[in-house]
């Protein structure tokens, strides 16, 4: 009562209402930028379960707006550190972290798990196959999306509402699709965002109306202007989600920074003969001076074939683990197949050697 006295004291809350949030089971998707605010305030609200999926770990970019990590958390799982702070905001609340990437293989089974899904992911492969996932579980998806000092905000799949794939029924081109390494984020916009995820989470809960189901709001932090668009479900989009339910787990793995092959940094120096490959620019920081290593830009990494043996096992890394996941795609093609992305990048490099005693 004392806990969440602030909530019972609402007439439209109540101890009933209370009761649900406790009774209430939610999976966030990534907990980067959005699924940091949205983890703090669902636990803080008493949602009785609360699971979180992210195979990434912390870096120091990440610190600019993740408000859930700390420097000492560098190179640690986020989804079980995320996991710690928050069962110390709520002790009273159960805490599922999933240290692993969604994929089309897992997809299906955590989702029937929780009764609604957050996407607080940064890519649109990972979106279509949550709004996929959500639709053929019958769960309904609360999500966010941020760009430099824009967000958005809906709810999809809720009351035979519209989907994701109403809003965006084709997948953008690859060379079209900017991402925060590269055009940056100011780093209040995934916590205005986030928040604002985490409030449609708790108005689906409680019952309340307004549910952002069919609306699209649009929020822009460096002119405070919002925008209010309308989004009509299309049944035909959904109705091939549900066509391909049958070999839906069969597709390809895809999520934001799953590789074909990944490696942690602990295995990778198991490995017999590795041989170590920074793909970032040449002008990139840190340097990683602790570490022997070649460097060989992605976008110089066909040529630099010549200086890679064979016979060795590569590991190549880069700041987050993106381009590292490009790398490897690339000399799978070039008949190059004993090669890793190395989890977590640079940031996970650094913690091995301050935490490593050799």
């Amino acid at each position: 009562m004392n806990r969440y006295s602030r909530h019972i004291a609402l007439k439209s809350v109540g101890i009933s209402g209370q009761k649900k949030l406790t009774q209430a089971k939610v999976l966030v998707v990534g907990a980067g930028g959005l699924g940091c605010p949205v983890l703090q305030y669902l636990a803080a609200a008493g949602v009785g379960t609360i699971g979180i999926i992210d195979g990434d770990v912390v870096e120091e970019s990440n610190l600019q707006r993740q408000t859930l990590y700390g420097k000492s958390n560098l190179g640690a799982y986020k989804a079980e550190v995320a996991k710690q702070r928050l069962l110390d905001i709520n002790d009273t609340i159960r805490v599922d972290a999933i240290p692993e990437m969604l994929t089309h293989k897992n997809a299906l089974f955590y989702f029937a798990n929780y009764d609604i899904i957050v996407d607080g992911t940064d890519n649109f492969t990972a979106r279509y196959l949550i709004n996929d996932a959500a639709i053929l579980t019958e769960k309904p998806v609360v999500y966010g999306a941020i760009y430099t000092f824009e967000g958005q905000v809906s709810v999809f799949n809720y009351n035979n509402g519209p989907s994701y794939r109403c809003l965006f029924p084709n997948f953008p081109n690859e060379n079209d699709i900017p991402n925060c390494v590269d055009v940056g984020v100011l780093g209040v916009v995934p916590g205005i965002i986030g928040c604002m995820q985490a409030n449609e989470v708790l108005k689906i809960i409680l019952g309340f109306e307004n549910v952002l189901s069919g609306k699209l709001y649009c929020y822009n932090a460096k002119t405070t202007q919002v925008h209010i668009l309308d989004i009509k479900r299309n049944e035909a989009e959904c109705s091939k989600v549900i066509a391909n339910k049958k070999p839906f787990q069969h597709q390809p793995n895809s999520f934001c920074v799953i590789a074909i092959n990944d490696i942690s940094i602990e295995k990778a120096f198991q490995k017999k003969n590795a041989l170590f490959i920074d793909v970032r620019e040449l002008n990139e920081l840190p340097e990683i001076d602790e570490l022997q290593h070649l460097k060989i830009p992605l976008s110089n990494l066909k040529q630099g074939l010549h200086a890679i043996s064979k016979t060795e096992t590569l590991i190549l890394f880069c700041k987050s683990g993106k381009r590292s996941n490009k790398a490897v795609s690339m000399l799978q093609t070039y008949g190059i197949q004993n090669c890793y992305s190395l989890k977590g990048g640079v940031a996970a490099i650094q913690n091995y050697f301050k935490t490593t005693v050799v």
